[in-house]
């Protein structure tokens, strides 16, 4: 892998994308949409890995790696997103350490009452949702820019 290293960290059912709900997630499979953000971070000068857990503790401990290797992040905390004050803890140490952006398949605000809800927003360095898989391209294109070396005289 060449480039800038990101994480893209996916929570809790993301790994049964295509077959969950596609009326809601679309029919993108999680390894299709590892393919895509692989692929347009490359196009980006980013080095994209992709990882996926139903475990809060494994997400905990891959956000700290990111902190320790000051590496930026684009995560969708899945449902731990509204509730999940330990996984907020561990996104605030990104703060001031590397770009964590928050993004999401679906529009939280647009669907039931608990979802509209994140303790993740807060402490990230922004949010992209409801634009299926692009919301993923859009959080990698934000993640190149917030990074890009700085130009001579700014």
């Amino acid at each position: 892998m060449n480039g800038r290293r990101v994480l893209v960290l996916d929570g809790p059912n993301l790994g049964r994308l295509g077959v969950r709900e596609p009326d809601v997630y679309g029919s993108t499979t999680h390894a299709e949409l590892a393919e895509r953000c692989t692929a347009v971070g490359a196009e980006l000068g980013l080095a994209v890995e992709v990882r996926q857990t139903d475990d809060e503790a494994e997400l905990v401990r891959w956000l700290h790696e990111a902190v320790d290797t000051a590496t930026p992040v684009v995560l969708n905390p899945a449902a731990f997103t509204h509730y999940s004050y330990a996984l907020r803890d561990a996104c605030a140490q990104l703060r001031g350490v590397a770009p964590l952006v928050e993004v999401h398949l679906s529009n939280p605000a647009a669907r039931e009452a608990f979802r509209h809800t994140s303790v993740v927003a807060g402490v990230a360095t922004g949010t992209v949702a409801g634009f299926g898989v692009e919301s993923y391209v859009l959080a990698l294109r934000a993640v190149a820019t917030l990074t890009a070396p700085s130009s001579p005289g700014t």
